[in-house]
């Protein structure tokens, strides 16, 4: 079969390799569609500490089942599937409490073991979710960065009422935005620095913007909110040294969604932190966030298709990649579809 793998740092191709089986626990998929997300790019570049090369990379995919491996029972060659590609192993303290997304031996595909740029995908069975009648395989393919935004907002524990500031307008601040609009938070404000990607937010659901190029955030957070403060705030522009501005902003009682990976220290003012009560929350990956996500679509409150900004063959890839590489500001998701 044709696969995308990616040998070492910077070096990848299309390539021609054996197609996988359905083992024990496992089904196999022929691949319909997949995204190419920007952590793929980390891995091209070195900048994931848990890859193992070579790699075939990938983890938002959809296809249809075309064989099941012994002891799968639940399903059958045919069904329409998209896949969660957090792998846990079910007996680690966090597996036992129902946080199987910080697994103590977590893997995901697409970074531990092979991913979805390849015509076949073999995945154990407990991580494929069979897709409501109403929702495309295009669709389907787009729902893992949906699941991530999920997580994060869920772990933030939105309330009536709340507004919501995301900081970053990519793809996964404007999935944010997207989601919450579903969940039905009325007011989300977005702040990003690309005046293109701000307009990508007020067209995905976002009721204000703010280009901190320009203007302070922090005085405009006081004019929106009548000097209030935000209760919600999601951090998806994953700077650290933005910490602290985020901690003058959040409102008393406030929730923060940190979903960076960045190893660089952040300051923490504590009093902040201690005199208005403010919770700060993780979010990695998602937590079984997938059949919710499939929900929202299904009922036509979240739409995937308006994430997507170029749509590409494989044979194509390389050029995907280079196009999310050198012009970040004009794509959002760059969906492959798989066969010819």
């Amino acid at each position: 079969m044709k696969a995308f793998q990616v040998a070492n740092i910077n070096d990848y191709a299309l390539i021609e390799v054996q197609s996988p089986q359905a083992e024990p626990g496992e089904v196999l998929i022929k691949t319909s569609f997949a995204g190419i997300c920007g952590s793929d790019l980390h891995i091209i570049h070195g900048q994931n500490p848990f890859v193992q090369f070579p790699r075939i990379t990938g983890h938002e995919f959809s296809g249809v089942i075309v064989a099941v491996g012994e002891g799968v029972e639940n399903l059958k060659p045919g069904d329409r599937v998209c896949v969660d590609p957090v792998i846990s192993c079910g007996e680690c303290y966090p597996c036992r409490i129902g946080r199987v997304n910080v697994c103590a031996n977590l893997q995901v595909l697409g970074v531990h073991r092979n991913g979805g740029f390849g015509e076949f995908t073999s995945s154990p069975a407990s991580n494929v979710v069979v897709l409501p009648d109403t929702v495309t395989l295009e669709q389907a393919a787009l729902v893992e960065p949906y699941s991530i935004a999920t997580n994060v907002l869920t772990r933030m524990g939105p309330l009536p009422g709340d507004s919501l500031l995301v900081y970053g307008a990519g793809v996964i601040g404007l999935t944010i935005v997207q989601v919450a609009k579903a969940m039905g938070i009325e007011r989300i404000i977005v702040t990003d620095i690309v005046e293109e990607r701000l307009e990508n937010a007020l067209a995905l659901g976002a009721t204000d913007i703010i280009n901190s190029r320009h203007d302070n955030v922090e005085e405009r957070i006081q004019e929106l909110t009548k000097g209030e403060g935000v209760p919600l705030i999601a951090d998806a522009a994953c700077i650290p040294s933005l910490l602290p501005e985020i901690l003058r902003i959040a409102c008393p009682a406030g929730r923060i969604g940190l979903l960076g990976f960045n190893s660089v220290p952040s300051d923490l003012a504590q009093i902040e932190v201690i005199k208005k009560e403010l919770t700060i929350v993780g979010s990695r990956l998602n937590n079984r966030r997938f059949p919710q996500v499939l929900e929202m679509i299904a009922s036509g409150r979240l739409d995937p298709l308006a994430m997507i900004s170029h749509r590409i063959s494989l044979n194509e890839i390389s050029e995907g990649i280079q196009l999310m590489e050198n012009h970040p500001e004009l794509t959002r998701k760059v969906l492959v579809e798989m066969s010819e």
